[in-house]
């Protein structure tokens, strides 16, 4: 595939989403700081079969911020559309935690020794293949897919949240 140019640069895109990385899409669904109000949206999937992979809430006096992940974004898009829900789309990297007895130390240490900073992190309730894993948003998400796979860290895709 080319654009422009010389003819000869070619770009090969390896997600559908056009990164050349793996990434998970995490919706941010903005919420009136009520009682009740993280129900409202939880419950929105409870008949279906769309899983809830990962979800952290941001609070503050005036409004929450629910960070969330689902096995199927497409349809979680819809859902929230239906629910006219005021929500943006962020990419994550999602990276298994590796056998040992300090995980987090290791990713960590391996984003630190590259400069990446990390923005947030939460885990995932349930990781692909029943692995733990870890969500992150980073400041430069091309540069840590690529520190985290040269360290040999494994990282997940949003294909990967289907079992």
């Amino acid at each position: 595939m080319s654009f422009g140019g010389d003819g000869e640069s070619a770009v090969g895109y390896s997600t559908a989403r056009g990164r050349d990385y793996p990434s998970v899409r995490q919706f941010n669904v903005f919420l009136e700081n009520r009682l009740g109000a993280l129900l409202e949206v939880v419950r929105r999937f409870d008949t279906s079969d769309n899983r809830i992979v990962s979800l952290t809430v941001v609070d503050s006096a005036d409004c929450a911020i629910i960070r969330i992940v689902l096995q199927d974004p497409e349809r979680a898009r819809e859902i929230f559309e239906q629910a006219k829900l005021p929500i943006t789309e962020s990419d994550l990297l999602v990276v298994q935690l590796p056998s040992g007895s300090q995980p987090l130390l290791q990713i960590c240490k391996a984003l630190l020794l590259a400069e990446v900073n990390v923005h947030y992190a939460y885990p995932l309730l349930v990781g692909p293949q029943g692995h733990a894993a870890l969500a992150l948003h980073v400041e430069d998400m091309e540069f840590a897919a690529q520190t985290l796979q040269r360290a040999g860290f494994v990282l997940f895709a949003e294909n990967d949240l289907n079992p």
